[in-house]
């Protein structure tokens, strides 16, 4: 099914959290589907399940290009079809310009905005898990931040998490969409 989103109430879009990986979208994307709610869904774990096998195994059977299509297909008909949810996207997601135009056309798309120290508190704990991370210098990976960063800025709103944890962080966005929705 198909829905005309342009006529699904803001309270009923669902709540879309990109950012550089290692932000906290999918601890973030949690605690927010407990507070409002609503069904999780890791764009990432998804794609594992529907094709039976970790992302970081399809990237090394497959390669990062068959990744890409499994994700546009798999994220662009969620946007299709699906309200009510708390989704987060996987770093690269919103690189792809479908999968960008679908999430603004038909969700909330909230940015975890992270700077670049921050990150790289993160970085040790992230490296084994994020294919992305193990074929490049920590400079390429700078580079990666801040082009991602640039496409990032296409989103409805920016919310900064470096010094914040998870909950407030969670605590704060649940506020801030309560208030969008009281005044829609």
């Amino acid at each position: 099914m198909t829905l005309n989103q342009s006529q699904v109430p803001l309270n009923q879009k669902n709540v879309i959290l990109i950012g550089f990986m290692g932000a906290g979208k999918t601890t973030v994307g949690q605690l927010l589907a407990q507070k409002l709610g609503r069904e999780f869904l890791d764009a990432d774990l998804e794609i594992e399940r529907l094709h039976g096998m970790p992302v970081t195994e399809i990237f090394k059977t497959m390669g990062e290009p068959a990744f890409r299509q499994m994700e546009k297909e798999y994220l662009v008909e969620l946007c299709r079809t699906s309200r009510e949810k708390i989704v987060s996207l996987g770093g690269g997601s919103f690189m792809q310009q479908e999968i960008r135009e679908a999430c603004l056309g038909s969700g909330i798309v909230y940015h975890l905005d992270l700077d670049w120290e921050s990150w790289l508190e993160r970085f040790e704990s992230l490296i084994d898990t994020r294919p992305i991370l193990q074929s490049k210098s920590l400079q390429e990976v700078q580079e990666l931040f801040n082009s991602r960063k640039q496409v990032y800025a296409d989103n409805h709103h920016t919310f900064a998490v470096d010094k914040l944890s998870p909950e407030e962080i969670a605590e704060e966005m649940v506020r801030r969409i309560r208030a969008s929705w009281e005044q829609a």
